[in-house]
């Protein structure tokens, strides 16, 4: 078999070697950050991640601050929103999980709020069923980033809600409508 093999291989056409493969992302999408020049955030930006993983959190510190953000930590959502309530951030990364109240819970009552309507919120969940992304979009959510995260893809859902001050923003902030005459 070896020399059958050995003949085969004097007819074919010599190849070239494999052209080296361009890096992809965790979902197999060419990352375009990498192709095209950054756009990142103003270094001054304030930052609230609540979250009950204390691995998500120094992970989400640790990029954040690697460029230049000041990042608060809160372990769940009732003291995530007195954090917030007290001093309101230009980004809120929310995990759908928590004790108690859940982050849908808690983006309710920020989307409710005058003061924290309009801060933009990425949702984080382990969970990547298409029932949250809608859920949590149809309640105010901006973006939705899924565990475990990559630090390219972290920046790139900031990048998607940057204005030209290169500051978070929503896109489409979200009105509560006029309660109902009775």
């Amino acid at each position: 078999m070896a020399l059958l093999n050995k003949f085969r291989s004097l007819f074919q056409a010599p190849t070239a070697p494999a052209a080296p493969l361009p890096i992809v992302d965790p979902t197999g999408q060419l990352p375009e950050r990498r192709v095209r020049p950054r756009l990142n955030a103003r270094p001054d930006l304030r930052i609230v991640v609540i979250d009950d993983s204390a691995t998500v959190c120094a992970a989400l510190r640790k990029i954040l601050q690697s460029i230049g953000l000041n990042v608060r930590i809160a372990g769940d959502a009732e003291n995530g929103l007195a954090m917030v309530m007290s001093d309101p951030p230009d980004l809120i990364f929310l995990d759908i999980v928590l004790p108690q109240m859940n982050g849908f819970s808690a983006l309710r009552v920020l989307r409710r709020n005058a003061l924290t309507r309009a801060i933009p919120v990425i949702m984080i969940s382990g969970n990547e069923q298409a029932t949250e992304q809608f859920f949590g979009s149809a309640i105010g959510a901006d973006d939705f980033m899924k565990k475990p995260f990559s630090r390219l893809e972290v920046f790139e859902r900031i990048e998607r809600l940057l204005d030209e001050q290169h500051v978070p923003r929503r896109k489409t902030p979200m009105t509560m409508p006029a309660p109902l005459a009775t």
